[in-house]
């Protein structure tokens, strides 16, 4: 497709996310807890995104969960709704934040130089291309977490950065690493009009759109201040990952479930940007479908007592992983989309 570009190498996000690998049972029981919050809350009528009522055929189950095809937008929802219970459960009782934290400098700075200083370039890169420079971005990022994306772009050199969450360990924790304050923490009833009221040019959600109950409100902040010019978000897709959990009931779903009620397809982002007066500038479309895959098989092995196969497994596919994803890529089916949308109605 047009203005888009494919495949990131997962060589190094496999040592970082070794958890998923050697403590799939904690993990798993950590999903379940998740997902028993999930199965509390009221059904899901209409879709996230479009609204349009949910129809009765069921696309596809997943550790109890059932998921749901828009015949409108084509966003994947889960039967049940995210809602502030919800929220409360698997993000706070949960810890939720301790999945994302770092325990000093070094893996800090490891971990956003390995995920965010890429992300951060292709930014850059692509507001360079749309003739605007680093010197006139003026960037808020909602749901900063850790702050691992705006420690990128001040160690790219885009100084006017700064962002936004809502959990204090977390704001604590990311001045801390940096030592500065690159992030404020913003009570989660003034993030609407943090961002109504905002004259950044740039507002960036990485990983966070699927997490917001009030996604209309903040979408209508985005749509009426006419300051922001540009939003960079990353979601996950409705992609062949979700068909491996599906496959693979014993080993733990890192993307569909848990914490993610709903997922994006291209038509439901293109519904989303068309009713803010937004249209795709760019995209980057990557993925861990096939590192998932790999990590299921591992798991299955062990599970099924034999560790030598799963070592020589290891050795033959390894050095083809990339290339399978990217064929995956390629073929628009991947776990994950960075897009950048522009103001097209002014």
């Amino acid at each position: 497709m047009k203005n888009r570009k494919y495949g990131k190498s997962v060589g190094e996000i496999l040592k970082i996310k070794n958890d998923f690998f050697t403590k799939n049972e904690a993990m798993l029981e950590m999903s379940h807890r998740q997902a028993d919050a999930l199965l509390r809350q009221p059904k899901r009528r209409e879709c996230k995104i479009c609204h349009t009522p949910i129809p009765g055929d069921v696309l596809y189950e997943s550790q109890r969960m059932r998921y749901y095809l828009c015949p409108t937008c084509g966003h994947v929802n889960s039967e049940y709704e995210d809602t502030d219970d919800f929220a409360e459960a698997v993000y706070i009782t949960d810890s939720y934040e301790n999945n994302y934290s770092e325990d000093d400098k070094a893996k800090y700075a490891a971990r956003r130089d390995t995920i965010y200083i890429p992300k951060a370039q292709f930014l850059l890169d692509s507001l360079a291309e749309d003739n605007v420079g680093k010197d006139e971005i003026r960037l808020l990022d909602d749901g900063a977490g850790s702050g691992y994306f705006v420690s990128a772009l001040h160690r790219l050199g885009v100084d006017n950065a700064r962002g936004i969450e809502i959990s204090e360990a977390q704001v604590r924790f990311a001045n801390a690493m940096n030592t500065e304050e690159i992030l404020t923490q913003a009570d989660p009833g003034k993030i609407t009009s943090i961002i109504r009221e905002t004259d950044c040019n740039v507002v960036t959600f990485i990983g966070v759109l699927e997490h917001i109950i009030n996604l209309d409100e903040i979408l209508d902040a985005v749509k009426e201040n006419r300051n922001i010019r540009y939003i960079y978000f990353s979601v996950p897709m409705f992609s062949m990952s979700c068909v491996f959990e599906a496959a693979h009931q014993n080993c733990y779903n890192r993307h569909a479930g848990g914490t993610h009620t709903h997922l994006f397809q291209d038509s439901s982002i293109a519904y989303m940007a068309e009713r803010i007066g937004f249209e795709e500038l760019t995209s980057w479309k990557f993925g861990s479908d096939v590192m998932d895959l790999y990590r299921m098989i591992c798991v299955c092995l062990e599970q099924n007592g034999n560790p030598a196969m799963k070592d020589y497994f290891s050795e033959r596919f390894l050095p083809m992983l990339d290339e399978l994803q990217m064929t995956i890529d390629r073929h628009e089916f991947a776990s994950e989309i960075h897009s950048i949308l522009k103001r097209s109605r002014l």
